[in-house]
């Protein structure tokens, strides 16, 4: 009898064979639910046994021993950040070092995806305390939450004024550039006034990875960590079904390329620039990434804990996550 899982992930397009049916299990009867934000507590939830979370706030939680989930290798959401920071388009900004000494904008201090783009800065000598930090939305349609998380320090990390939308801010020259996962709406029309700040970013985002040898990471997989303990191969075979739901995607992505006009050269470039098994899950193959992103965490002051990879996934380190 196959295990019943629901879990909770945002609309990835690569699931899609996964949500079909065209990948499948033969020990879990898997319900995917599409979801537009992270599910708040996936410990305390009576709907979910699994789902895509942090991976900065399941570190923190590891750091401070909660351990009511299972958290998996398995990087759900992966990219480059160099794309990720916006400028308007008549900013003299055109690279990472030209963010010395200016206001920048993030949407959440200890965010995974701001922590990757500090680091990218971190590398140009940019660190924190070489620029000022402002924490809010992105846009009015936004929540007002709060964004600092306990990380504010005034004059160095403060809360956006008055609660200011970021995207207006920057249109009014109050911030230099903004770090933002998801483009605004109106983003990508001719004509928004806004840009990424690094001219060629494709390049930049491929010299990083030489220099690194990741796409870096944001999101995980994790499971009630009484699941996985009651069946102990179950965090592999969720780790497998997303891994194999990815390479049927890709692969019919090649076949099926007229999706938009240029995603040819997309499909080419990533093939050609990428080692085949870049987004592959596993302690292993993901060490190198995952140490460096405990180092970020330290040197930028979310993290006092001494986490090691192998701490950090305690489950997967003592049994492989592939165990039957």
């Amino acid at each position: 009898m196959r295990v019943p899982i629901r879990i909770a992930t945002r609309d990835w397009d690569y699931l899609t064979p996964l949500i079909l049916g065209d990948v499948s299990s033969e020990r879990i009867d898997l319900q995917v639910d599409r979801v537009g934000t992270l599910i708040p507590d996936l410990a305390a939830s009576d709907v979910y046994d699994a789902a895509e979370v942090s991976f900065s706030r399941y570190t923190s939680a590891m750091a401070e021993g909660i351990d009511a989930v299972v958290g998996i290798s398995c990087f759900i959401m992966r990219g480059f950040r160099h794309r990720c920071i916006i400028t308007t388009e008549a900013s003299p900004l055109t690279r990472l070092s030209d963010l010395a000494g200016k206001r920048i904008g993030v949407t959440g201090w200890r965010d995974s995806g701001n922590t990757w783009t500090r680091a990218a800065l971190r590398r140009e000598g940019v660190g924190v305390e070489e620029a000022f930090w402002i924490a809010g939305r992105l846009t009015a349609a936004h929540p007002i939450v709060d964004r600092l998380d306990g990380f504010g320090r005034p004059g160095r990390i403060e809360a956006a004024p008055g609660e200011r939308p970021m995207m207006e801010l920057l249109a009014d020259g109050e911030l230099d550039a903004v770090f933002t996962p998801f483009m605004p709406d109106g983003y990508f029309e001719n004509g928004s006034g806004f840009r990424q700040l690094l001219p060629d970013f494709p390049a930049a985002e491929k010299a990083y990875f030489d220099q690194v040898g990741y796409v870096p990471g944001m999101h995980i997989v994790a499971v009630k960590a009484k699941l996985a303990e009651q069946h102990p191969w179950l965090p592999g075979e969720l780790a497998r079904l997303v891994d194999e739901s990815q390479r049927a995607w890709t692969s019919k992505r090649r076949k099926y390329a007229e999706t938009t006009p240029w995603i040819f050269d997309e499909l080419l470039r990533s093939a050609r620039d990428l080692p085949s098994g870049w987004n592959d899950s596993g302690l292993e193959a993901n060490s190198a990434m995952i140490g460096d992103f405990i180092t970020e965490l330290r040197e930028q002051g979310v993290l006092k804990s001494d986490l090691t990879p192998q701490s950090l996934f305690p489950f997967e380190a003592k049994l492989p996550a592939n165990a039957a």
